[in-house]
This record gives C-alpha cells, sequence and structure tokens, in this order.
C-alpha cells in the first residue's frame, strides 16, 4: 500500500536500490532498512542525503520504522518522530541529534495551539538536544501524509553538521 492511498501499479514501481546511493558527483543517499526501503520503492524519495559535511534528511513522521505503523497517541506520535530522526541520522553514518543544528518541523494546524503538543515537542528538543538549541521553524499546514500515513499531525525534517563523517566517507571512496 502505498502512502498515497493504493498499491502502485507494477509498471510504475521502480526497482529496488541498495540501502546507500552515490549517484550523483559528492552525494549519497541513504532509505534505512524497513519502512525506508518502501518509501524509497514505492515514492522514489530517500530518507537522507550526505551533502559534504552535511546529512539533511526528509520529514520524519511518527511512524514504527520497521512496519511503517503510525502511533495513533498523539504524544507517541511525537516521541515517534524525534527517534525516527536519530535513527536516520545515525544510519546516515552521523551521531543523531547532537549534531542538529536545523529543524523545520510542520504541524498540522490543529495542533499548532495545542499546550500537550507543545510541551512534549520542547521536552523532545530539550532531551535529544541537551547540550544546544538548534534553529527551529515550525508551519502549520492544514494535512499531513495519505493512506498509511494519513493523520499524521508532526513531521520532522532537520540539517546536522557531520565533519568527521564527512571525511571518512569521502576516505572510503578513495
Amino acid at each position: 500500500m502505498s502512502p498515497f492511498g493504493s498499491t502502485l501499479p507494477v509498471s510504475f514501481r521502480p526497482p529496488l536500490l541498495n540501502n546507500t546511493q552515490s549517484n550523483m558527483s559528492g552525494l549519497k543517499f541513504y532509505a534505512y532498512p524497513g519502512q525506508g526501503e518502501v518509501l524509497r520503492e514505492q515514492l522514489w524519495y530517500s530518507q537522507a542525503v550526505r551533502v559534504g559535511d552535511r546529512i539533511e534528511i526528509s520529514g520524519q513522521g511518527g511512524w514504527d520504522t520497521e512496519t511503517g505503523k503510525m502511533k495513533t497517541d498523539l504524544l507517541e506520535e511525537i516521541d515517534q518522530a524525534f527517534a525516527n530522526v536519530d535513527h536516520t541520522l545515525k544510519h546516515s553514518g552521523g551521531k543523531g541529534w547532537p549534531q542538529v543544528y536545523k529543524v523545520n518541523a510542520y504541524v498540522v494546524e490543529s495542533e499548532m495551539d495545542n499546550e500537550a503538543f507543545l510541551g512534549r515537542f520542547i521536552d523532545n528538543l530539550r532531551k535529544w538536544c541537551p547540550d544546544h538549541q538548534p534553529l527551529l521553524t515550525a508551519v502549520g499546514v492544514s494535512k499531513l501524509g495519505a493512506g498509511d500515513s494519513a493523520g499524521m499531525r508532526l513531521e520532522l525534517e532537520v540539517v546536522a553538521h557531520d565533519p568527521k563523517g564527512a571525511a571518512v566517507t569521502a576516505e572510503k571512496q578513495e
């Protein structure tokens, strides 16, 4: 089942790639095992890309990284989205949230003024970034996700600085 609500016709299914791809000069794309691979196969996008000393990740929601099942409890969804960011960064060779310097949060408008939502969001920022305060932009949207992801209320997109990981990646390519 595609996140857009139906299984894609076979003629539209791209071939499954390896967990990492480096098909553009200096860029390395990642899709973690499980749901990351499913999304790459069905929707033709990666979960992360390494650009020099940066790792940029696609928006992460509150889904299980293995099964893709969305959390239905709001507070669990927030916790899972933050955990998925960490998982994606580490799968891409980074160290996780300690390297994050920029966060874009897409929030369903009905939750923008929800005190429980905001409190849990801030608690997660403090938990995952105890030694720094990343840049943050929060945008209210009317809807997030579709199909199996319908009802998603939060999506996190981040950029992380990973100079040591970039050096290791460069050494492996030589």
